[in-house]
């Protein structure tokens, strides 16, 4: 019996150490194929457009088909935000994944004095920690395609270049430094085009002239040349494609111009942005090493203005801290990379800030030495897996913006925490609390019924906004501050 029994089970522990060498070895297998091809990453954010203008997201006045497709082969979060209701700080969070006033960036950059007036910096630090340079470092070819505002634009010409914050290749507009895609106008009954920023002593060198009805397609052209480029490098690619078309002044292509009005003019913008990405995802999924291997996100970088885009179901516009100030549309596609296609995400609440550490963790490469992030990485939910950050996110109003757009006195703070939404003013004042479970839209204040959230919420909110460098906005006014009664 011993006899037999002894070489039964040494074979059979034989048998299973092979088997665990086996496994072990295509694990390290896999595990150095995904180390040798980390994924590609494309990041479209979009200037001034509404939560609900893309069609995929409700839009029933005019149709963006490509989005739609990537939407419907991928992922739609419903609660996703970015951290600033204007352009240039929520360009700071997303490129950084902190929030923008730490770098003491609050509002759009102006020129010198306003910048100064508004207690802003001229630009973005160049050793802010951006998601460009970990990757470049990491091995990634990088390149931004499409507006900047974090620096050099108006009489600020010795802002730092693009490429100074991580990129390889460069191609803006008017607002940044480097080379310039620069746009020409043209309406019905024009013979020629006109200009738009034509103020040739601060455009450096490096610009060219393109209508701007197709300049989506330039930077289209720029992002898709450049991924040529990297492939044939055999490098993994991290681009920025950032359009600003949607962004007033609006011109869309002559025959598309209908009555004129800004709302039809919008749509046909909106319309004609889309066709023009067409170029740069058919690259990528006609492409089955690129198809299998790239993540693709796409989101506006704040709420529409009043009469363009619209916000859907939300309150609020462009530079409030409503919802439809900073809740966005965010698109994923990748079908070998998230594990859902033709998903709608209506749960998850994250954050621009979280796209930073969130994008590092999926690609494995390490963070800034001794950089704190005010996101978090948040890979399974990104992949379909569902989930929120813990942390409640913060917003502090741009200081120019005290009123606007019909609104007389907006507030200064809000935060969004699970279900809640807390707006108040910088000393807690005029607290405004929305359950935005039952109450998205922001139309029944219930704050006097939750005295103890209110007071837990606004306590978090102020000691966010103090530990932060301050700006100019409790001073900074057109007209003075009216009370709430």
């Amino acid at each position: 019996m011993m006899r037999t029994v002894f070489p039964v089970c040494r074979w059979l522990a034989q048998c299973i150490l092979l088997l665990a060498v086996a496994a072990c070895a295509v694990g390290m297998e896999k595990s150095c194929q995904a180390a040798e091809t980390p994924p590609n990453i494309v990041l479209v954010f979009i200037d001034d457009m509404g939560w609900g203008d893309f069609s995929c997201f409700g839009n029933q006045d005019a149709v963006t088909p490509n989005i739609d497709r990537l939407a419907a082969e991928g992922i739609r979060f419903e609660q996703f935000y970015v951290n600033s209701p204007i352009c240039s700080p929520s360009r700071v969070a997303i490129s950084t994944g902190q929030y923008p006033q730490r770098w003491r960036i609050t509002s759009y950059l102006n020129n010198r004095n306003s910048n100064e007036e508004r207690g802003m910096a001229q630009w973005l630090d160049p050793q802010a920690p951006m998601l460009a340079r970990s990757l470049h470092q990491a091995g990634y070819a990088t390149g931004h395609f499409g507006k900047w505002h974090m620096g050099g634009q108006r009489d600020v010409n010795d802002a730092p270049p693009i490429t100074d914050y991580g990129f390889d290749a460069s191609l803006t507009n008017f607002e940044g430094m480097g080379p310039k895609l620069l746009p020409l106008t043209l309406k019905p009954g024009d013979k020629e085009p006109g200009r738009i920023w034509d103020r040739a002593e601060n455009l450096g060198e490096g610009y060219r002239w393109m209508l701007r009805s197709e300049i989506t397609s330039g930077f289209v052209d720029a992002a898709v040349s450049f991924i040529d480029q990297a492939t044939a490098a055999d490098k993994p690619f991290y681009i920025n494609v950032w359009p600003d078309d949607v962004h007033a002044p609006f011109w869309p292509p002559v025959e598309t111009w209908g009555d004129g009005s800004m709302r039809r003019l919008y749509l046909s913008v909106l319309e004609a942005m889309d066709k023009q990405f067409a170029a740069l995802f058919d690259r990528i999924r006609n492409d089955p090493a690129l198809r299998d291997n790239t993540l693709i996100l796409i989101c506006s970088d704040n709420g529409p203005q009043p009469g363009a885009g619209e916000a859907g179901p939300f309150r609020g516009y462009k530079t409030h801290l409503y919802e439809g100030g900073v809740r966005s549309p965010l698109v994923a596609w990748g079908p070998k990379i998230l594990h859902k296609q033709n998903h709608v995400d209506t749960t998850s609440v994250f954050a621009a800030i979280d796209l930073v550490p969130t994008v590092l963790a999926l690609t494995g490469t390490p963070q800034p030495e001794g950089v704190t992030f005010d996101g978090e990485a948040l890979v399974d939910t990104l992949l379909g897996e569902g989930g929120s950050r813990e942390a409640p996110i913060f917003f502090r109003r741009p200081p120019d913006r005290d009123a606007f757009y019909g609104e007389d006195d907006l507030p200064d703070l809000a935060v969004r925490s699970g279900k809640w939404k807390l707006l108040c003013e910088y000393d807690g004042s005029d607290p405004q609390l929305y359950n935005l479970e039952t109450d998205r839209a922001e139309k029944n204040n219930v704050a006097s019924q939750h005295p103890e959230t209110v007071a837990e919420l606004t306590r978090a909110l102020i000691h966010w906004h103090q530990s932060l460098p301050a700006d100019k906005g409790a001073t900074y006014r057109t007209k003075p501050k009216r009370k709430k009664k």
